[in-house]
């Protein structure tokens, strides 16, 4: 699992983005799957919007080619809403931070850069730097 963090590491040049582009491979070539919620979509063609790298055009190719990618996606209903909002409250992080954490489980860790995550959550993530392909 990856939050946007990584994937926009895929078309950014960024500090660790050659480890998220050796995930990014390791999953394009079916070795692993990826689980993410769907707000995945918007935060990374947000991040890359307001990146002052792409275009117009340039921006609407990679929308495209994030559909394309084929990842395992979770809609905010029901279940994953209800661990969304109870994962927020109770250790005081954003929704949106909780949309991720909430799909985590013992074997689907959620590989991120963000400090707060893996800092509350240690169990169940992983700095991007330390993704190994087997």
């Amino acid at each position: 699992m990856v939050d946007a963090s990584i994937v926009a590491k895929w078309y950014l040049i960024e500090e660790y983005s050659d480890k998220a582009v050796e995930l990014r491979d390791f999953f394009a070539t079916g070795r692993v799957g990826l689980l993410t919620p769907a707000l995945l979509f918007y935060e990374v063609l947000n991040a890359l919007r307001y990146s002052g790298v792409y275009t117009r055009d340039e921006l609407r190719e990679v929308a495209r080619s994030l559909t394309r990618y084929g990842f395992e996606t979770r809609d905010p209903r029901g279940k994953t809403a209800e661990d969304m909002s109870e994962t927020s409250v109770a250790h005081g992080i954003s929704v949106y931070d909780a949309a991720y954490v909430s799909l985590t489980s013992d074997d689907c860790i959620l590989y991120t850069t963000d400090s707060e995550i893996l800092e509350k959550f240690p169990e169940n993530t992983r700095h991007i730097k330390d993704f190994k392909a087997a």
